[in-house]
């Protein structure tokens, strides 16, 4: 139990310097160490399909994909756009309603009787495939139809028309 809230202690950490980091790479840097908290969480609580899912998703393409983004935007200070009042005043609005939130929250917090699991195997990969192509095979046989479809319709949009002499 110790590990667990030491992992969640450092994903809070993370996600606040993700926050109120300067560098935008660093931002991203601190997001991607954050997901990486989160497998950890997901590997404690005996779901390895979203621990797998999460590591390979979200911390392999999407935080890559981030950092291209950034690399190619090139922000600096000098390129920033000022904020006007109303952004600022709605920034401001939006964090006292995150903290009223918070509050009632942590007041509403009572100790808990710990969670037993009645089927400790239930995350596993291999009860999630039996169920997927046990139970519901024909909508993974369409969704995987439809996204060859929509692969061949992106193919066939970002394919040049030859030029005709």
């Amino acid at each position: 139990m110790n590990l667990f809230y030491f992992i969640a202690f450092l994903s809070v950490f993370f996600s606040l310097l993700v926050i109120f980091s300067k560098n935008p790479v660093h931002s991203v840097l601190y997001l991607i160490i954050t997901f990486f908290t989160f497998t950890i969480h997901y590997i404690l609580l005996n779901a390895q399909f979203l621990a797998i899912v999460n590591f390979i998703v979200y911390m392999g393409a999407i935080m890559v994909l981030f950092l291209f983004v950034l690399m190619l935007l090139n922000l600096n200070k000098d390129s920033e756009p000022l904020k006007s009042n109303l952004v600022k005043v709605a920034g401001v609005v939006a964090g006292m309603c995150l903290l009223v939130t918070i509050a009632g929250s942590v007041k509403a917090l009572q100790p808990s009787d710990p969670v037993v699991l009645i089927k400790p195997d239930i995350g596993l990969v291999q009860n999630l495939g039996k169920v997927l192509f046990k139970d519901f095979l024909l909508p993974f046989e369409v969704s995987s139809i439809l996204l060859l479809a929509a692969m061949v319709g992106a193919v066939l949009l970002a394919k040049k028309e030859p030029k005709k002499a």
